[in-house]
């Protein structure tokens, strides 16, 4: 009986995912958006001069069972010839249980350039694939449910005329860093808003996500040093996106002690509180890996499970130094 309900709560999320879906599509999030540097601001690309690689993986709602479960990898590294960054990026969304999954494939360029001794500057382009597919077959609504013997009955409600549409995407963003302190970027997803509705009235539109994000490394070191020492600092950041009616502000400071980071944040909803999100971290030589749990505090916080991340990074050895371009430092996680 219990596994029942469960079931049925998620086939009601999915259906008021689906017809909610089909006025806009809203992006997937990170609460540990600086460990997902490409899916933030493609301006990033390279920011680290050396080759990097990450990995990413959200579970939104883990009490309602796989309501919004999304990975992502990534890999850019600084191309001396081109002054720029190049990266790849690959985002799989799945909701409802699989019946409706959003796959995204992006490449990006990113030029950078000193705007004076102190001051670092880059400005991206991104160019991708959005592919978008419902299941349509799987679903089930309220008109197919026998009371006696559970889903029976055929559904009224319309088929899609595309259960699979795909269209080109383009971003852009830029980043500015003053010498280690203080860095921030502003990022467009979505330039061209396409339509990613399944009816021939294509009314389903993707509309332009805002991002700015702004942020500070602060060196705890007595001496105020920052050479080869361990790392010993904070770094408060702001996150602030916007799509369509939907408002977000994130608040929060890493701590870093190497080779352990820790964080917290809150992230506000313009219309209502959203959840307090603790994190912490490990880094390892070349290797870092990150874990954040949201604990919810609106009102879904009963029901919803809050969400697990876990972020990871490989970041390769240079294969060659490169002395009119420096890293930029801003955090990991």
């Amino acid at each position: 009986m219990r596994f029942m309900i469960k079931r049925f709560a998620v086939f009601l999320l999915f259906a008021l995912l689906f017809f909610m879906g089909e006025l806009f599509a809203q992006d997937p999030e990170f609460s540990q958006f600086y460990a997902n540097p490409l899916y933030l601001n493609p301006a990033l690309a390279g920011v680290t001069i050396c080759p990097k690689a990450n990995a990413n993986y959200r579970n939104q709602w883990p009490a309602i069972g796989k309501a919004f479960i999304t990975y992502n990898a990534s890999y850019d590294q600084y191309v001396n010839f081109l002054h720029g960054g190049l990266g790849l990026l690959i985002t799989a969304d799945r909701a409802g249980n699989g019946n409706l999954n959003t796959t995204v494939i992006s490449l990006m360029y990113a030029y950078k350039f000193n705007l004076s001794q102190h001051l670092q500057a880059s400005g991206a382009l991104e160019v991708g694939y959005y592919q978008r597919r419902i299941a349509w077959e799987n679903l089930k609504f309220g008109d197919m449910i026998d009371r006696v013997s559970g889903f029976i009955n055929a559904t009224a409600e319309k088929q899609p005329d595309n259960p699979s549409i795909g269209v080109p995407d383009f971003s852009t963003g830029v980043f500015l860093a003053y010498d280690d302190l203080v860095y921030g970027g502003i990022s467009v997803d979505h330039l061209t808003q396409p339509k990613v509705g399944f009816y021939t009235d294509n009314s389903t539109q993707l509309y332009m996500k805002y991002t700015v994000h702004v942020g500070s490394v602060i060196n705890l070191h007595q001496n105020g040093s920052s050479g080869e020492d361990r790392e010993f600092s904070i770094s408060p950041n702001i996150l602030y996106q916007q799509q369509f009616k939907f408002h977000q502000l994130n608040l929060g400071m890493y701590l870093t002690i190497d080779p352990f980071i820790a964080g917290l944040w809150f992230r506000y909803n313009f219309e209502n509180a959203d959840a307090l999100i603790p994190m912490i971290g490990l880094h390892y030589k070349n290797l870092r890996v990150g874990y954040s749990y949201d604990f919810t505090v609106s009102k879904l916080r009963s029901a919803s499970g809050g969400a697990h991340e876990v972020s990871a990074s490989w970041q390769f050895p240079c294969p060659e130094k490169r002395r009119h371009i420096r890293a930029i430092k801003c955090p990991r996680f």
